[in-house]
């Protein structure tokens, strides 16, 4: 998806939908493919970043003189960033080009929408040159950044790009000389094209992007959009319990129990931490292995024997009781 052809496809696809009651069952192959994409919930997250979007993007519209406001999606690892942006993303480029379509005989799509992955170890050359891939912008081994970001900004301006989704933003270190020539970058693409911001990372308020003078550049500009595991329990509200019945709802599995997952939902929220990647990975793979040992249902304990990630398993191992030695009597 960090190229415009495969962003493209990612937004036109039709996303997994759940059986239609009436249908003719589908086989185990498409029943295993099905599960192995799965649908994506809306969660709180993805509702407030969804709105957020839309009226920071109404809010820039005719800004031409500084930067438009940006949105900064932070949280732990599993905790639903990722997808809350790609889920986003493909919102905004599907309502775009619903209202902007191609003309007839037209080889140009709109591009309303960019995502770019910071790559590992990132300098502000290898950042510029991503935002050129995702375009095809022709970048050559002896451009130097500027040129490259000059032939960036242009070609962003005349695809009337609205929306750069910028994912894995806490690789960046602003205390590092190339840390902070690549923020010094993001800084001068946010300036120079028309378009809001959305950045995505890991807890990124305790790392140096927000504590330097850069990081207080950036800080100053971005609203913050927190994504936490889910509660058990907000209020009269058990949103962990909710999410766990829309994704058994949407299960296709010829002997499962409605009702069986949110029965546990506490083993749930212990096991996962409430974090909706361990979650939803957690019941994709149980369904899987269902189709596939032909039990055709979940229970907790087809749930006991699906590994989880490391992060989450981690957290739902108990720690063991450290054991003080017994003193030895010494004999005379």
């Amino acid at each position: 998806m960090t190229t415009w052809q495969g962003w493209q496809q990612f937004t036109t696809t039709p996303p997994p939908a759940p059986p239609e009651p009436g249908t003719p069952p589908r086989s185990t192959e498409e029943r295993l493919a099905y599960h192995s994409a799965f649908i994506t919930l809306r969660t709180p997250v993805i509702d407030t970043l969804a709105t957020s979007v839309r009226t920071l993007m109404i809010l820039g519209r005719h800004q031409t003189m500084t930067a438009r406001p940006s949105l900064i999606v932070t949280g732990p690892a599993a905790a639903g960033k990722t997808t809350a942006l790609l889920h986003v993303g493909r919102a905004c480029h599907l309502a775009h080009t619903h209202r902007n379509p191609t003309p007839p005989g037209s080889a140009h799509a709109p591009v309303p929408v960019a995502y770019v992955l910071v790559p590992p170890g990132a300098t502000a050359k290898t950042l510029a040159t991503e935002f050129a891939r995702y375009l095809g912008v022709p970048v050559t081994a002896w451009m130097t950044q500027a040129q490259i970001t000059d032939a960036v900004c242009h070609t962003y301006q005349q695809a009337s790009v609205r929306l750069v989704l910028i994912d894995e933003i806490h690789r960046l270190n602003p205390r590092t000389t190339t840390g902070a020539q690549t923020a010094d970058l993001i800084k001068d693409l946010t300036e120079r094209i028309h378009a809001t911001f959305v950045y995505a990372g890991i807890d990124v308020t305790t790392t140096a992007l927000f504590s330097s003078v850069r990081g207080a550049q950036l800080a100053g500009r971005a609203s913050l959009i927190e994504c936490r595991p889910l509660p058990a329990r907000h209020g009269t509200h058990e949103p962990f319990k909710e999410l766990i019945a829309g994704l058994e709802d949407a299960l296709d599995l010829q002997q499962h129990r409605p009702g069986a997952l949110p029965r546990h939902v506490a083993y749930l929220h212990q096991r996962t931490a409430g974090r909706i990647g361990s979650l939803t990975r957690l019941v994709r793979q149980a369904a899987i292995t269902a189709i596939l040992d032909r039990t055709e249902r979940i229970t907790k304990q087809s749930l006991d024997q699906v590994p989880l990630d490391h992060l989450a398993e981690t957290h739902h191992r108990p720690t063991p009781t450290p054991t003080r030695p017994r003193s030895r009597t010494r004999r005379p």
